[in-house]
């Protein structure tokens, strides 16, 4: 599976897990159907799940004017899959994770997603030493 394909998957997974508060196992289950699991989408979701404190807390420090919870569920689990690649996945450039989530906000987002996505990880790239 390509990366890609695995953050989109990623993205659905904890999207129902963010949702309706399903198991991270039983939703990777759920968005891959019949199709074989991949290490990568496995550590992002689990990677998410287990880090979901210290990624927010993070997110919540560079939202200006905007309160987490109120953000659209698709843009909150976007940020927090570039969030986790950023400061816990060692061999992905920080640029690289900041584009693959605006691709991921254009192509599940809403129009001003995109923005609203690389103007919150662009500050919180300031705030992470990696």
């Amino acid at each position: 599976m390509k990366r890609r394909t695995a953050r989109q998957k990623a993205l659905q997974s904890l999207f129902q897990v963010d949702v309706s508060e399903c198991d991270p196992k039983e939703a990777i289950e759920s968005v891959l159907e019949e199709e074989a699991s991949d290490p990568f989408l496995e550590q992002l979701v689990h990677g998410v799940v287990q880090h979901s404190e210290e990624i927010d807390t993070l997110l919540r420090a560079n939202l200006e004017k905007w309160n987490l919870e109120r953000l659209a569920n698709v843009d909150r689990s976007i940020l927090r899959i570039a969030v986790y690649e950023m400061k816990y996945v060692e061999g992905i450039p920080v640029n690289v994770s900041i584009d693959e989530a605006i691709e991921l906000a254009k192509e599940f987002g809403d129009d001003s997603s995109s923005r609203f996505i690389n103007a919150i990880l662009s500050k919180v790239k300031d705030t992470i030493v990696k």
